[in-house]
């Protein structure tokens, strides 16, 4: 009893937002109930919280960005809510019922606060300079997500291969921006790789990423690089046409595999939110996209022909062809580069083996079903001799 007051106490779970001072965090009771605590004003100078008991699934929603924090609270404070007060989330929490209604009150927030919208808090920049490397970490909120704090080993394992194979194309498209004597010489293979170190944490599924490479004399990761590219294309993700024409600005393979991230969030019903930094960073940088986001982004970019493929233009010695099946092989320097025709190709009659030719091509990548691995189809396009 408080006051003649039947009370309930619930325990803090997991940070939400949080900007000197915890602003909105998930709490437990002790059967398991899920509720959500948003800090208020309070003229006694005290850490005061509106508390309101939010269905698992619809808190996860909240996670994920599919709905705002007024209409969750107001939703789910329309039978009961409760204040309480804390010096110290460590210790229970007790809360006091309320008898008015919430949505008179003066504790409702604002319209439009979308929790994908906040940065994740500074555990990836503590990492990062712990550490002494460049950390990159994700949050996706899956339904599995809703009740407990778990994910699908497809999901997790798809979700990892997806941002590996963004982060690396948006490496090599980095690389040719830079003059030829100014690209670092560190192997293409490994200069984009990134290992798993933190699997999860308690809040929403986490995952947490180092780059596989140690940092360089002036303690930066040629991972950068990479994720700046790729925090321009979530840069607007609810502007389906700037996000458009962003990603025709890196037309490639770097859009492609942006293209094929979005599906699969959509495809797996969660958004995602990430946060990197590197050791001097003062602030993390973050973005996110929701899962109704990636949803038309995905519709939007699906519609624009050949936006995943590379040009690749090649000069070297003719030594193959097949007639019946279109396959050519071209020697360039010390290596042979092997491609195909399309039914509206160019037809190879009249080319000569041993001739110099300089081939114009499209490169596509083709995913390996169950192992993630990515082939390069040549398919030409002109030729002509050289």
């Amino acid at each position: 009893m408080y006051g003649g007051i039947d009370v309930k106490a619930v325990s803090y779970s997991a940070m939400l937002d949080y900007c000197d001072g915890p602003l909105l965090f998930e709490a437990r009771d002790v059967i398991g109930g899920h509720y959500l605590a948003m800090a208020m004003e309070t003229t006694e100078g005290k850490d005061g919280y509106v508390v309101v008991g939010v269905a698992p699934e619809r808190l996860r929603q909240f996670r994920a960005g599919l709905v705002d924090l007024r209409l969750l609270v107001m939703e789910a404070g329309e039978q009961q809510w409760f204040l309480t007060e804390a010096a110290d989330l460590s210790e229970p929490l007790t809360l006091i019922p309320q008898q008015s209604s919430l949505a008179q009150s003066e504790f409702l927030p604002d319209e439009g606060y979308l929790l994908h919208d906040t940065p994740t808090d500074a555990f990836v920049l503590q990492q990062a300079q712990a550490r002494n490397n460049l950390m990159l970490e994700l949050i996706v909120e899956p339904p599995e997500a809703a009740a407990n704090h778990r994910i699908r080993v497809e999901t997790f394992v798809g979700l990892l291969d997806q941002v590996q194979k963004m982060v690396k194309h948006a490496y090599k498209a980095a690389l040719r921006e830079l003059p030829p004597r100014h690209r670092p010489r560190v192997p293409l293979a490994e200069a984009a790789l990134l290992d798993v170190v933190v699997p999860a944490d308690a809040g929403s599924f986490r995952v947490v990423l180092e780059a596989s490479g140690p940092p360089d004399l002036l303690g930066g990761s040629e991972v950068a690089r990479a994720l700046h590219r790729v925090d321009t294309l979530f840069e607007h993700p609810a502007d389906p046409d700037s996000t458009l024409a962003i990603a025709k600005q890196n037309r490639g393979h770097l859009a492609g595999a942006y293209l094929n991230l979005l599906k699969f969030l959509a495809r797996r019903q969660t958004g995602m939110r990430y946060s990197w930094a590197d050791p001097s960073f003062t602030q993390p940088k973050s973005r996110a996209v929701s899962q109704a986001e990636a949803g038309r982004l995905a519709e939007v970019l699906e519609d624009v022909s050949n936006l995943g493929t590379e040009e690749v233009t090649l000069v070297g010695e003719f030594v193959k062809v097949n007639r019946n099946t279109g396959a050519w092989g071209l020697l360039t320097g010390d290596s042979m580069v092997s491609g195909k025709l399309q039914d509206d190709g160019p037809s190879l009659n009249g080319l000569t083996v041993g001739g110099r030719y300089e081939f114009s091509c499209v490169e596509e990548l083709e995913t390996v079903h169950g192992t993630g691995k990515e082939i390069r189809n040549l398919y030409l396009r002109d030729f002509k001799p050289t």
